[in-house]
């Protein structure tokens, strides 16, 4: 089988410690140069030296959960090393005795002769822009679901706004709840404060109106309506950091739109 890195490393990455081999090609034979080393930034650290040690150019490790991030975090830093990332599956679907330390000689082996795909990694900047936008997505699903718990709380007084109105946290939607965690409950006051385009639907939104006002939906469902203010908050942020990594792509970003 054709050699395609003379001397590699293999790493088998787990929680609390990582299992190394580095192999290499010497006159038609191979040597395989093992180590254990913990997880912690100063044993990372430790493991990137020993790797330079031994003239190391080329490492593949797998991607498991989100324990490989701090390995790579730290051999990035030394451009010297060429980083692969590979799905596990390709090197765990060999039947056979495992252990970390024969797994990460299968690493070596199979980056040696070339037999691994890396997945794509990009740079620092564009990782922490995806984790901003993460953040921004669970941000907007934690505020989905305030809003269908504010959905199922009207139910519950008998409040039918949702078969009115399409989003009952729009701006004519949290103006009439707004007003009834205030304590207003007269359907007409109510529908007059709906935006001019709903106009039609008057009728309809004072009838869906009618229902159980007692103190404690109130208190409930001005509980809702802080929970929406601090995530409309914390969306406002995270949009506005997203923003800055976005700024220096936005002629792209406008193209692309």
């Amino acid at each position: 089988m054709a050699v395609v890195h003379r001397r590699c490393a293999g790493l088998d990455v787990h929680r609390d410690k990582i299992a190394a081999c580095v192999r290499i090609r010497v006159k038609g034979k191979y040597e395989e140069h093992h180590e254990v080393f913990g997880s912690f930034t100063d044993d990372l650290k430790k493991l990137s030296q020993w790797l330079r040690d031994r003239k190391v150019r080329h490492v593949a490790m797998e991607s498991t959960g989100v324990y490989w991030i701090p390995v790579w975090n730290i051999l990035e830093r030394h451009r010297r090393f060429d980083l692969l990332l590979v799905n596990p599956a390709q090197v765990r679907a060999l039947n056979g005795h495992k252990t970390d330390r024969i797994d990460s000689a299968r690493i070596a082996e199979f980056l040696q002769h070339g037999r691994l795909a890396g997945s794509f990694i990009p740079p620092v900047e564009i990782r922490e822009a995806r984790a901003v936008e993460r953040r921004r997505v669970n941000l907007q699903q934690d505020r989905n679901r305030v809003t269908n718990r504010i959905a199922r709380l009207l139910q519950t007084a008998n409040i039918k706004l949702s078969s009115v109105l399409s989003n009952i946290v729009g701006v004519s939607g949290e103006r009439m709840l707004r007003s009834i965690a205030g304590g207003e409950s007269n359907g007409a006051k109510l529908a007059d404060l709906v935006h001019y385009s709903l106009e039609g639907k008057k009728e309809s939104i004072v009838r869906s109106l009618e229902g159980r006002y007692t103190p404690h939906f109130r208190y409930l469902l001005n509980e809702l309506l802080s929970d929406l203010d601090h995530l409309d908050q914390k969306l406002e942020n995270v949009t506005a950091q997203l923003a800055k990594y976005m700024a220096p792509h936005g002629d792209l970003v406008l193209r692309l739109c």
